[in-house]
């Protein structure tokens, strides 16, 4: 534990929407996670998502005063065993492709948008 008490690690990343079922629906078959609509109960929905840091979408129903404004760079990404797989995948969903594959290396990433227009980072490997 450090003096300030936080610990050294992301517990959450918060993804603000405008249609909470909407987005829980498309972010559950974007990860090939179940999805039961009648779980989603505003403001905030958990995505089941493994490993440690959790994945919260946020309507603001309680908060009046609240804006949406969608996020055009990423604030976090997926990660890809097979990027090139990812994006044929995502592209045969119909998912928006903002910003197609970059290459470094082996590694590489691309950029699709939610349906809030959120833009959300795909990373991975690039098998050769």
């Amino acid at each position: 534990m450090t003096v300030s008490g936080f610990e050294p690690k992301v517990h959450a990343v918060f993804v603000h929407t405008k249609n909470l079922r909407r987005s829980a629906a498309w972010y559950s078959d974007l990860l090939d996670l179940p999805f039961d609509s009648s779980r989603v109960e505003s403001p905030v929905y958990n995505m089941p998502l493994t490993g440690e840091v959790y994945m919260t979408l946020d309507d603001h129903a309680f908060d009046p005063d609240y804006q949406f404004e969608p996020v055009h760079t990423p604030v976090f990404n997926f990660c890809s065993s097979d990027l090139a797989k990812s994006y044929q995948w995502v592209k045969g969903k119909g998912i928006i492709i903002v910003r197609d594959i970059e290459r470094h290396g082996d590694f590489g990433w691309f950029n699709i948008e939610d349906p809030d227009k959120n833009v959300v980072m795909i990373c991975g490997n690039i098998p050769s």
